[in-house]
């Protein structure tokens, strides 16, 4: 397990931007930097096992305030469309050129703010109203999105740092949906890292996605038995 998270490593940039987001989507966390200097870490929900958070790197170019959400065809076909039309009623959706979209509001499933990245992917960061989940240890619970604890407060953190706090605040309060566009944008790196070093310790997780023997094939080492996780399933959000 060691070997395949430092071959890991060995595929990243040895001089990454000074400022720069990393999601740890085996060790469900994120890290902030800020020119240089580490600035925040928080809890994630990322994807469960079956529609797995992929490795990449993507730029947050723009805040969503009050986000509407464009519910992906699978999640209707799958989960939605067999509850019938009353769940749209209930949950503040309707039909908009032949998609189902999530209306604005305290129970959107992206909540108050989605950070918008520029990937083909349909991946980015935002919040949620199921805040429960981040007092879990197991945090592989979404369909692929990353959701960010105190999504609010990370997204003002960033939209102070710079320098879009009271264009973000004013978007917020309006209650209707709102594109703020950052000054700059913050690079962000989706890793899968089974073995981290935290406060001078080494610690191990699951491999949740079953991707370690991948690498370790790779490698031509010994494989493990696959110690991938049920999917557990959850709400329908992204």
């Amino acid at each position: 397990q060691l070997a395949v998270n430092l071959e890991r490593r060995r595929w990243l940039d040895r001089q990454p931007s000074a400022t720069r987001v990393h999601v740890n989507t085996a060790g469900t966390f994120l890290d902030y930097w800020r020119n240089g200097t580490h600035r925040d870490r928080r809890r994630v929900v990322v994807g469960q096992p079956d529609w797995e958070t992929p490795q990449l790197g993507s730029p947050i170019f723009q805040l969503v305030a009050n986000p509407s959400w464009n519910v992906p065809k699978s999640i209707e076909e799958e989960e939605i469309a067999p509850k019938g039309p009353g769940y749209l009623w209930a949950n503040n959706m309707v039909r908009r050129d032949g998609r189902i979209v999530q209306l604005p509001g305290p129970d959107n499933a992206l909540g108050q703010v989605k950070f918008d990245m520029k990937n083909d992917h349909a991946i980015y960061l935002h919040d949620t109203p199921a805040k429960a989940l981040f007092a879990e240890n197991e945090r592989h619970r979404s369909h692929g999105c990353i959701r960010v604890e105190d999504a609010l407060g990370f997204a003002q953190m960033i939209a102070g740092d710079e320098g879009v706090l009271p264009k973000f605040q004013e978007a917020l309060f309006s209650r209707d949906e709102s594109f703020v566009d950052l000054k700059g944008q913050v690079p962000v790196r989706l890793l899968y890292h089974t073995v981290f070093l935290d406060g001078g310790a080494l610690h191990f997780r699951t491999d949740a996605y079953g991707w370690d023997d991948d690498v370790a094939a790779a490698l031509s080492l010994q494989q493990r038995t696959r110690r991938k996780l049920r999917p557990r399933g959850g709400d329908i959000g992204p």
